[in-house]
């Protein structure tokens, strides 16, 4: 076997389905040998979307995602997703190609100190030097990968290590073959022969089963403290984001444990459909005053960062943290009671044996508050705009979306303002780039989401700007028969950054875009693009589309929106 098919026979048995990349002679021998071995190679057009694709495989399925990148600018093109998936703690593995080992650092093609370059990026990174580490090396990636806080791991794999060892000696042969050789050559000679049989010396390593990550577990006397706060509360509210899905297999166990326990919840990231889209203890609207108001308040794999006003609303509260990582659970706000552990875990071992006062009055509160908001956001729909009001198109796609939709968010005003009124009907049904806000995750979020689960309808949202980063994927996704619908809400500018900007500044400059036509640009792709700049034909529109992507085919809508106020007064830094 060469590193390649070693490399692939090391991903079939970690569960691997999908390996992400994009040609590079660097890393050649590893697709070749996982298409061979049944692990479906799925190439791209850049490598940050190769990366967004395996991070969400991996918030998806649990199993960490793969990309292979070639060396060099192959490398450096996956920071920015990268970053992200450590930020949004998604289980990653990035393969990086290199030059030769007996080259590095001699000004090869594309070699560059990769691992300086990464290291600050990933929980771990490794280079190997001899074929015989890539079995361990590998295989402690993917524990590393998922366990504790998940995130990306970095492994190196230089060119010579992917190749069989003949064709590696065929590469230095004139150099050690060389007739009446000098006694320098002589020398030299020696050297390399000696570094080629240490670069395939070592016994093979026998593959290992399919690896589980660790994580961190609540003490019984934690528990005992959390669940006596919470069954007296008079107004107790729950905060779960991405982290409580981070076990997706036993998801419906979280479910039951939410519901059992009765408390009014708050979703976010991941977390968003976790109940469905209309459950009677699950708010979206007016999210700060309950808090504000809350006597005990569970925050579940949620920091207070600024999407909890740096932890501001919550000075009044019993805070119970739970949390994977030690620093996001003493975050700006120390709790009143840290629990470093899994918060599904937690949560699911709360709600055994639970009893609690009633709720009721406390549930009609934030109910009728959350009502009130959703009738503002339907007055608000029906405000004309030049252009279609964007409220209005985010209402008509929620009654096409299916109970089994998956959506994806990439983009600043539109996506937020989506956010408001789409609801994901299921859990693991809602991805978004998380808290480094990243624009450009969408194609290649989309594309996973598919992959994973193709008999669901999935739904790109895309901001005018973030389409941009990803639209050309919609060429990789008709070469793969990868039906995703995108639906861009083009109001031709930087809407989020023009809000401050312009108000503040006085100038709108950078900020301004076309309505270009994105639908275009998705059938030169040799997908179905459709242009809705009417709202009357939305319901048309939506239907074709769902019809085409069932029919196998990938589809843009183009729809042309109107600038709206609804987000006035949103900060974008």
């Amino acid at each position: 076997m060469n590193g390649g098919e070693i490399v692939a026979s090391v991903l079939k048995a970690q569960g691997v389905q999908y390996l992400f990349t994009l040609c590079g002679g660097h890393i050649s021998p590893i697709f070749v040998a996982a298409d061979r071995q049944g692990i479906r190679v799925i190439d791209v057009r850049d490598e940050a979307n190769a990366a967004f694709c395996a991070d969400a495989i991996g918030r998806l399925t649990g199993v960490p995602g793969v990309v292979a990148v070639t060396a060099g600018p192959g490398v450096t093109n996956t920071i920015t997703a990268v970053k992200n998936a450590q930020l949004a703690q998604a289980p990653l593995v990035v393969l990086g190609g290199a030059t030769a080992t007996m080259l590095r650092g001699r000004g090869s093609l594309q070699d560059i100190d990769q691992m300086a370059l990464i290291r600050p990026h990933v929980k771990w990174a490794a280079r190997l030097d001899r074929v015989a580490e890539i079995v361990p090396a590998l295989e402690r990636a993917f524990l590393i990968a998922q366990s504790n806080v998940p995130g990306p791991v970095f492994v190196e794999l230089a060119v010579d290590l992917l190749y069989d060892a003949q064709t590696v000696r065929s590469w230095y042969a004139k150099s050690i073959d060389k007739p009446n050789p000098t006694l320098l050559e002589r020398i030299q000679a020696t050297y390399i022969r000696y570094h080629l049989n240490r670069l395939f010396s070592g016994a093979p390593h026998t593959l290992s089963e399919r690896i589980d990550g660790k994580m961190p577990h609540a003490s019984m006397a934690q528990l005992k403290k959390a669940r006596s706060w919470l069954s007296q509360a008079k107004r107790p509210v729950m905060v779960l984001g991405s982290q409580v899905m981070l076990q997706p297999n036993r998801v419906n166990q979280l479910v039951q444990a939410v519901e059992a326990m009765g408390i009014p919840v708050f979703l976010s990231g991941m977390a968003r459909g976790l109940l469905g889209a209309n459950h009677p203890i699950q708010f979206r609207h007016k999210r700060s005053l309950a808090l504000k108001e809350a006597d005990v308040v569970v925050l579940a794999g949620v920091p207070c960062d600024f999407r909890l006003g740096y932890g501001a609303p919550l000075r009044r509260a019993k805070v119970i943290g739970i949390n994977r990582d030690s620093h996001d659970l003493n975050h700006n706000r120390t709790p009143n009671l840290g629990i470093l552990a899994d918060p599904h875990d937690v949560i699911v071992r709360l709600a055994k044996d639970w009893s609690s006062s009633p709720l009721s009055q406390w549930i009609q509160t934030l109910r009728q508050r959350n009502d009130a908001r959703e009738q503002e956001i339907r007055s608000q729909a029906d405000e004309t705009v030049d252009g279609i009001n964007p409220l209005a198109l985010c209402i008509e796609l929620d009654t096409h979306l299916s109970d089994d939709s998956i959506l994806v968010g990439d983009g600043g005003d539109f996506v937020a303002t989506a956010s408001y009124i789409v609801q994901p009907r299921r859990p693991l049904s809602w991805l978004d780039p998380g808290v480094f806000g990243t624009l450009g995750v969408g194609a290649g979020f989309a594309m996973g989401a598919k992959l994973h689960r193709p008999d669901a309808d999935v739904w790109l949202l895309y901001g005018d700007g973030a389409a941009g980063f990803s639209i050309m994927e919609f060429d990789s996704c008709v070469r793969q028969g990868i039906p995703i619908i995108a639906v861009v809400g083009n109001d031709a500018g930087w809407t989020q950054i023009a809000r401050d900007q312009t108000e503040i500044l006085g100038s709108d400059t950078a900020t301004v875009l076309t309505h270009m036509d994105y639908h275009t640009v998705a059938e030169g792709c040799g997908a179905v693009g459709l242009l809705l700049d009417d709202i009357a034909k939305a319901p048309e529109i939506f239907e074709r589309a769902l019809s085409e992507s069932r029919a196998g085919r990938p589809v843009l809508i183009n729809a042309i929106i109107g600038k709206s106020d609804f987000r006035k007064g949103s900060i974008s830094m």
